[in-house]
């Protein structure tokens, strides 16, 4: 009985895990160590006060080249800039078009919602980040 119950702990474990998680591991993306506070109140960052009006924040220091978007009062997504099917050397930073981004190496156009490209034509998902809530117009994205 010992064993059976190790069998199908081992069956479920290895059916457990999702195949999609590796699409989040991108080796052409260094993983970066920073952590950044944004106040939506400073007009830099203003586009923020309003939902689905994205920004991008260029690399300075030890922050990589970012895309930030306001889905609701409650709820933000931080993703890579850097196109995720290339190496940040080899291609310059995504452009924003409406609530995607676009790659200008392959032309690859990808969700603001969920990373994933549109057509579902890319090898890798955007990189995300965390997003801590400090307070109305408070962000901290960090990795």
């Amino acid at each position: 009985m010992k064993n059976f119950l190790i069998a199908i702990t081992v069956i479920l474990l290895c059916f457990g895990c999702s195949s999609d998680n590796v699409r989040n591991r991108n080796p052409n993306i260094p993983n970066y160590s920073f952590s950044l506070t944004i106040n939506a109140n400073l007009p830099t960052y203003s586009a923020l006060k309003s939902a689905m009006n994205p920004i991008r924040i260029p690399s300075f220091g030890q922050n990589p080249p970012l895309i930030v978007m306001k889905i609701s009062e409650t709820e933000y997504r931080a993703w890579d800039a850097n196109c995720p099917d290339q190496r940040p050397l080899d291609c310059e930073a995504m452009t924003l078009n409406g609530v995607t981004a676009k790659c200008a190496c392959d032309d690859i156009e990808y969700s603001l919602f969920t990373g994933v490209s549109m057509d579902g034509s890319g090898q890798y998902t955007m990189k995300p980040y965390r997003i801590d809530i400090m307070g109305t117009d408070l962000i901290r994205i960090s990795n």
